[in-house]
């Protein structure tokens, strides 16, 4: 966990998992960089809100695979799901239901799975099709947190791979060109940027 600047309750703070993905954003708004996965996200964020101040909102910007086809660009999520919870079966022995899918803007937008497994399998991408159009590995988690805090929250990904066998090398040569592009994102459309 690495928090760079100074949060303040009229700026956002700006959420993304590693430095390669953050590599190109304006310093102006603070940064914080959680490490990849869910416990990561989830513990990095809750430290920093459970510390104070709390920001104006939380943007979570990040890379995200692509579980259909056609999928590129940039994009503004409406919803998150987890991927690799087995909430069904947790209702069925609790009564009670745990991670369910959480709106975190249009409802129309497209819904992002969360999982702590970087998806590079064919399997394993076509099963998760059937949910979502994208997947990562810390958007649930982020949203989560930052809604127990009781800040608002918005999530932007873009995609760099296929999340096919080639995702690892994919995402590599990718992950500069994405960052430029969630840069571009943030100061056209973050207004302490604009």
């Amino acid at each position: 966990m690495q928090l760079k600047g100074k949060i303040t309750s009229d700026r956002p703070l700006l959420v993304l998992a590693v430095e390669e993905e953050a590599q190109y954003l304006d310093t102006r708004l603070p940064v914080l960089l959680t490490g990849m996965g869910k416990v990561n996200a989830a513990t990095a964020l809750a430290s920093v809100l459970g510390r104070g101040p709390l920001p104006s909102e939380v943007v979570n910007l990040g890379t995200a695979g692509a579980l259909r086809p056609g999928w590129h660009g940039t994009h503004v999520i409406g919803s998150v799901m987890q991927h690799d919870l087995d909430s069904d079966t947790l209702r069925t022995l609790t009564g009670e239901t745990y991670g369910a899918p959480l709106t975190i803007g249009d409802p129309d937008g497209p819904v992002l799975a969360t999982g702590d497994s970087f998806i590079s399998d064919e399997a394993d991408r076509l099963r998760l099709a059937e949910h979502a159009p994208l997947v990562d590995m810390e958007g649930y988690a982020v949203a989560t947190a930052a809604r127990l805090a009781g800040v608002g929250v918005s999530m932007v990904k873009h995609v760099s791979d296929d999340a096919d066998e080639t995702a690892a090398k994919t995402w590599r040569e990718a992950v500069g060109e994405c960052a430029k592009a969630l840069a571009h994102w943030a100061e056209h459309n973050i207004p302490t940027y604009a």
